[in-house]
């Protein structure tokens, strides 16, 4: 077979990227070739790829679920947003400026052929392509320049079908109006429709969609229930709050508890999903003072706006309550922009993220840091607390140490990174916490400092559980969703003469 879909939402979060991995999955396990694809994604939660790229970290575990390596084919256009009026702009997995929501609109029409020319190549190396869109077709206000959602469609002749989350409340009206916003021409692609995390008995939701049908002249191909072990890398931050992941009790008598500092621009937050995945180990995402108290471990995740969220934590006053768990010997991990922020002081002589000049860290760990203009990126491997690891890197900041400064990390090369300071630990490294051994002596060391009595397993795999994760999609794709229905729009395309929703095409 040979074809592609796009796969829509009726809002940010409603169920896309999962939909996209889990369809991903199902046609690989009935052997297709297949790759994913989004056009254009804002998240700061990225990889980097092989060739030295970076991606949304959403489309690498799509690319996982194919069996592939992450490319810079795979999301072409990253918007990484710094404030709440900038993003940088990313394109083949290279920096490419800055930009305002007003004069990035400036730019979609040269991106659109990057895309489009992207996509296309992936259809001439691939059976199939499976399609993300990005937020959701229904900002008419933006669909003149857009180049992710019906936009692609349109150009790529792409069948669609839209996702909606019902836990969110209004999902029919949300999947009709979707619709009845488009123009004519973008209508005729929409095939169908998914509803996500449905709870309870079906049978109380088939009334509704009988009507939507016979309202809207499209089916819906799916209702995918809510699945409580489903506990995938959330695309963006809107997934991290509250608890990770589902907890398993814990092998000894004590639990370990790790509060991560969500931080405003917080950068690949998923960092601490590999924690998550150990029994015994409860993570939790916090935002005031009061949450770090019994904290046997605090996470300062990565960061887009170090300099701006540093200060963001002394406004909050967790800055302090930061300090005062490291000084009363309590562990404390710092990973990129987190790192940077125990330094003792951060160098932006070109403002690449703040105001140029000298910002004073929290100051535990003897380092400083530089900005420098261009962005490291690389997928390095060394050794850390005695286990070989590898992990990647996304950062503008340079650490400049003292030479009695404890290392994390020995690269192969014999170059050192990070700082081991006992509780408090340092790394510009992401991934790293999913080396199985590594992460070990982490919790190893966290619970020899606080004294409970954990005992860490020795059979956790993160990898697996992140394998065990996609099969997971792919099951709940191959048992909830018209299947056939799917194979029809991929090869097929979006059928003839669907019927056109009022207003659109109103006078």
């Amino acid at each position: 077979m040979r074809g592609a879909l796009l796969v829509a939402g009726t809002t940010s979060d409603a169920g896309k990227s999962v939909l996209v991995a889990g369809i991903c999955r199902w046609l690989r396990r009935r052997g297709v070739d297949v790759a994913p694809f989004k056009a254009q994604n804002m998240s700061n939660n990225s990889v980097v790829t092989a060739d030295g790229g970076e991606i949304g970290r959403a489309q690498a575990l799509q690319a996982a679920a194919c069996d592939l390596r992450p490319s810079v084919g795979f999301n072409p256009v990253l918007l990484k947003p710094g404030s709440d009026r900038t993003s940088q702009v990313v394109v083949h997995g290279r920096v490419d400026g800055t930009v305002t929501a007003l004069s990035y609109r400036e730019r979609k029409a040269a991106l659109l052929d990057v895309v489009t020319t992207t996509l296309a190549q992936l259809r001439a190396e691939h059976d199939v392509v499976v399609c993300e869109g990005a937020g959701s077709p229904a900002e008419i206000n933006l669909r003149a320049t857009d180049i992710a959602n019906l936009g692609l469609a349109r150009a790529a002749d792409l069948p669609t079908i839209v996702v909606g989350d019902i836990d969110r409340g209004g999902v029919l009206a949300h999947l009709f109006g979707t619709l009845a916003v488009l123009d004519p021409r973008d209508q005729a692609l929409i095939a169908g429709f998914v509803v996500n995390k449905f709870r309870g008995d079906p049978a109380l939701l088939e009334p509704g969609l009988a009507q939507l049908e016979r309202l809207t002249g499209r089916p819906t191909l799916g209702v995918v229930p809510f699945a409580p072990d489903l506990w995938i890398d959330a695309e963006d931050s809107l997934g991290h709050a509250g608890v990770v992941g589902r907890p398993a009790p814990p092998l000894g008598t004590d639990w370990l508890r790790v509060a991560v500092v969500r931080l405003p621009r917080v950068s690949n937050g998923t960092d601490v999903d590999a924690l998550a995945s150990e029994p015994g180990v409860a993570v939790r995402y916090v935002t005031s003072p009061g949450e770090l108290v019994g904290a046997d471990l605090v996470v300062l995740p990565g960061s887009k706006a170090t300099v701006a969220d540093l200060a963001w934590l002394r406004e909050r006053g967790l800055a302090d309550a930061v300090l005062a768990h490291a000084r009363a010997g309590r562990p404390l991990l710092g990973i990129c922009g987190g790192y940077q922020m125990l330094a003792r002081g951060i160098d932006d002589p070109h403002g690449v993220e703040a105001a140029p000049g000298r910002h004073t860290g929290l100051g535990l760990l003897d380092v400083d840091v530089v900005f420098d203009p261009a962005k490291h990126l690389g997928n390095p491997t060394g050794t850390a607390l005695g286990e070989h690891v590898a992990g990647y890197e996304i950062h503008h900041g340079r650490e400049v140490r003292d030479g009695a400064t404890t290392p994390l990390v020995t690269l192969a090369d014999g170059t050192v990174e990070g700082v081991d300071a006992g509780p408090v630990l340092g790394t510009h490294w992401h991934g790293l916490l999913e080396n199985d051994a590594f992460r070990r002596r982490v919790l190893e060391r966290v619970a020899t400092t606080t004294g409970a009595a954990f005992r860490v397993s020795t059979t956790i795999s993160f990898a697996a559980a992140r394998t065990a994760q996609l099969d997971l999609l792919a099951d709940l794709v191959e048992q909830h969703l018209d299947t056939d229905a799917l194979l029809a729009l991929i090869e097929h395309g979006a059928p003839a003469g669907l019927r056109v929703v009022p207003p659109a095409g109103a006078p």
